[in-house]
């Protein structure tokens, strides 16, 4: 039995316990792709019950001084829904490392804000040393993300291959070590408020800084982790500024988007077979063209649509390989009807999917549930290779350093030890691409110079579509 009635703050705590459940679930659901729709949903009403609750809250039921909260929602609210409809699936990767960068800025301003706002309530170490931190992984979280931002969009002032110079390890360490410092100094002087004023305001310029320098460094054919990572900082930011304005519910966000972010890092580093500090420090992507050009052995083989058409309908399994360049085309609505022409013919049809192909985690997943391929057609990268070897026909689209077999052979090779798709095991291999061209690694694919592989140039959504109807004219 209750022995009082709750207080405001007690049903203010339900609430956020409720939203964390929330929050936790619809995590879950976002596990697959057939409920992550609905996934995003739960836990978009957890964090509105949360924000809602928050709200009423602080304005102790006079939803009138909320005014100009609401408006900035609205404005929030008009933009998000412009960019969700606007932005392609192409352009998705992008949008998400934009957004992790929103999350880190945010951190850093609410941190800053609030000691501005009342520095004098800062007594407490704990509430302090909580404010460097948000201020240095938000910093580091906005800056890093606009770099990768830059990176994936294929920008000029963020060029794709990593820019590294003498002594760049050293100063990210000493710039790293020197933020934690000042941090602590902020943290153990509580009554000092405008020389914690000026550490702050240094510590966020430093943050800043060092968030371009840790990114720049990091090639193209990384952004995946380095995305994924950064969604890790932008959580822990969020709980940093949890605890300055003793927030539970931003700390249980915080949290999960930090855990979540870094096992996501783990499984990406794992599929690739490196570690985090290769991914920050190996530079990977700047291979030089003589490199590049070492795996070419031999010629490569053209076929036309029609000449692979022959083949596919011939076979009796096919397995659909989709990379980066099916997403660049939008061809993965016209896989799906190449997928089903072959069904009709009583082909048997998978899609191999290795964890990094495309510009962010579960890129392709993504693309061909949008198209509705059936999600138990969609095979991981274990499954996938021990179909490939009893394979008639491996269609990549746009695939590379996930297809490259230098990975395996070649031990001078950076993507050497990398687990790939073994497409080169298939009776015959056809790859859909624009050109001869290197992949985002910039290391030519010995795929494309294997006797059991051909190449059929051009965009891959024409190529996909022109292979359809030559399928339905037989």
């Amino acid at each position: 039995m209750w022995t009082q009635a709750l207080t405001k703050p007690d049903i203010l705590n339900l609430v956020y316990l409720l939203a964390a459940v929330l929050f936790i679930f619809g995590l879950k659901q976002l596990s697959a792709v057939k409920t992550a729709r609905r996934g995003n949903f739960i836990s978009s009403a957890g964090m509105l019950m949360a924000t809602v609750a928050t709200f009423f809250f602080i304005s102790g039921g006079q939803w009138i001084s909320l005014i100009w909260v609401f408006i900035a929602v609205l404005i929030g609210a008009g933009i998000g829904l412009y960019l969700a409809l606007k932005i392609e699936m192409t352009g998705m990767p992008q949008m998400v490392a934009l957004l992790n960068g929103f999350g880190g800025i945010a951190s850093l301003l609410v941190a800053c804000g609030d000691f501005a706002r009342t520095p004098a309530e800062h007594g407490s170490w704990d509430s302090l040393l909580a404010t460097g931190l948000a201020t240095l992984i938000g910093g580091v979280t906005f800056t890093g993300s606009l770099i990768a931002y830059g990176k994936l969009q294929g920008v000029k002032w963020a060029p794709d291959k990593p820019v590294q110079f003498g002594g760049q390890k050293a100063l990210i360490f000493a710039m790293l070590v020197g933020s934690l410092i000042v941090s602590a100094l902020i943290a153990a002087r509580p009554e000092d408020a405008i020389s914690n004023g000026f550490f702050l305001v240094l510590i966020a310029l430093v943050a800043l800084t060092l968030g371009v320098l840790l990114v720049i460094g990091i090639g193209g054919a990384d952004m995946p982790v380095v995305v994924s990572l950064l969604n890790s900082y932008s959580g822990l930011a969020a709980a940093m500024a949890g605890f300055v304005l003793n927030n539970s519910a931003l700390i249980i966000t915080g949290s999960l988007v930090g855990a979540s972010g870094l096992i996501l890092t783990t499984i990406m580093c794992k599929a690739m077979n490196r570690s985090l500090m290769n991914v920050l420090f190996g530079g990977v992507g700047g291979a030089a063209a003589g490199h590049a050009a070492a795996g070419a052995q031999g010629t490569h083989r053209e076929f036309s649509i029609e000449d692979a058409t022959i083949v596919l309908d011939a076979a009796q399994r096919v397995m659909i390989v989709p990379g980066y360049g099916m997403a660049v085309a939008q061809a993965q609505h016209a896989v799906k009807e190449l997928a089903q022409e072959l069904d009709r013919r009583g082909i048997t049809v998978n899609y191999a999917i290795h964890p990094v192909a495309g510009r962010m985690p579960g890129h392709m997943n993504v693309l061909l549930a949008e198209a509705g391929v059936p999600y138990d057609q969609l095979l991981d990268l274990d499954q996938s290779n021990a179909e490939l070897e009893h394979t008639d026909v491996a269609l990549v689209i746009g695939a590379n350093d996930v297809t490259n077999p230098a990975a395996r052979t070649d031990a001078s090779s950076p993507l050497y030890g990398m687990p790939i798709l073994n497409v080169d095991m298939a009776r015959n291999v056809f790859v859909i691409k624009r050109s001869m061209n290197p992949g985002f690694a910039g290391i030519q694919n010995e795929l494309y110079f294997k006797e059991n592989c051909g190449m059929v140039f051009g965009d891959a959504k024409k190529v996909v579509s022109g292979l359809s109807a030559e399928l339905a004219d037989q």
